[in-house]
């Protein structure tokens, strides 16, 4: 197994699964305005670590394929995959429970944004996994 091309792979499926993730209380939730109100209501919404899993895509390929520096391709994705746990585990802890509880009858809501955090590692876990292919640690 060649991990230089496996290990960035793995974090662009992070980064593509985080994003599905996120696209889940749409195929749930009956109101899309329930489902707004969800991301919301936490400390931050989880827009801004979705932008960073687009740019972290971005970084995971080009440094697979060479196009930039794999070492300095590893080094930001794996500072984006941690902006990113962070920011989305920030959002998760802040959402108020009674407001998840009243989006919809389906109890998969209920752990929804514990899954997305879970997803979200995988983001880091590839960079590391690509920064240490590199032998940079």
């Amino acid at each position: 197994m060649d991990d230089l091309r496996t290990a960035p792979t793995v974090g662009i499926v992070g980064c593509v699964l985080y994003l599905l993730a996120l696209a889940v209380p749409y195929l749930l939730v009956e109101t899309t305005s329930a489902v707004g109100a969800y991301y919301a209501s936490g400390a931050l919404s989880p827009v801004i670590p979705a932008v960073f899993a687009l740019v972290a895509i971005i970084v995971f390929a080009a440094g697979r394929e060479g196009r930039t520096d794999p070492s300095v391709a590893a080094g930001a994705a794996i500072v984006l995959g941690l902006f990113i746990v962070g920011l989305t585990l920030l959002w998760a802890m802040t959402v108020p429970v009674s407001l998840v509880l009243g989006l919809t009858e389906s109890t998969l809501i209920e752990h929804h944004r514990w899954a997305v955090v879970a997803v979200a590692l995988l983001v880091p876990l590839g960079a590391a996994w690509f920064a240490r292919a590199l032998r940079l640690f």
